[in-house]
């Protein structure tokens, strides 16, 4: 009986702690948009952060004033960043020029992160084509790029493999290899590839 109420115990724990680390991956389209919302006026930063990153995953455009207000006074800068993300995602389309130039910072992982789930490559061409861009930015869409990026994408970056700015061409070489490696796989669901083999 002992050994059952412990056992208990720690599947309660482990339960616990893995709902809170994983909380962005239960979320789906059965998830209830104010249940994450709550999260936002948490103490605990990382609570605020794994809320607004839900409400993002939702794109929930019921939550968008309230987000709007909670992002105007967040002082956590990873919070920030995540509401940003969530309000890009409710259709503040602006954000993402916040989001681009959180690469040049201590959140650029996070940054990278937020971008690598775009629906399309092409939202990230028009900041690669910036003249200004410090390298850091550079470096980071090229990093977003990798895990998202097509074919169009590798004409896009050969200019950046030659480039002389710190970290860029490494960065660009990285996201050629992946972007080539991932055409080269084999396509999930049997698009227009097998005919365009048979095509004289």
């Amino acid at each position: 009986m002992s050994r059952f109420t412990l056992l208990l115990v720690l599947l309660v724990v482990a339960g616990t702690a893995q709902a809170q680390q994983t909380a962005i991956d239960d979320v789906d389209a059965r998830s209830d948009p104010k249940d994450f919302a709550k999260q936002l006026g948490s103490t605990d930063p990382l609570v605020r952060q794994r809320g607004a990153e839900a409400l993002a995953r939702l794109a929930a455009n019921d939550q968008r004033k309230l987000v709007e207000g909670y992002q105007l006074q967040e002082k956590n800068k990873e919070v920030r960043l995540a509401l940003e993300w969530a309000l890009y995602r409710m259709g503040r389309s602006e954000m993402l020029f916040r989001i681009v130039d959180e690469l040049d910072s201590g959140r650029q992982e996070q940054a990278i992160g937020y971008l690598s789930e775009l629906e399309s490559p092409g939202e990230l061409y028009p900041f690669l084509k910036r003249n200004n861009n410090a390298p850091r930015i550079n470096a980071g869409l090229l990093k977003a790029l990798a895990r998202i990026g097509d074919a169009q994408t590798l004409e896009l970056i050969k200019p950046f493999r030659e480039s002389h700015q710190p970290y860029v061409a490494e960065a660009a070489e990285i996201a050629h290899d992946e972007i080539e490696k991932r055409l080269g796989e084999p396509a999930a669901s049997t698009g227009t590839r097998p005919r365009s083999v048979e095509k004289p």
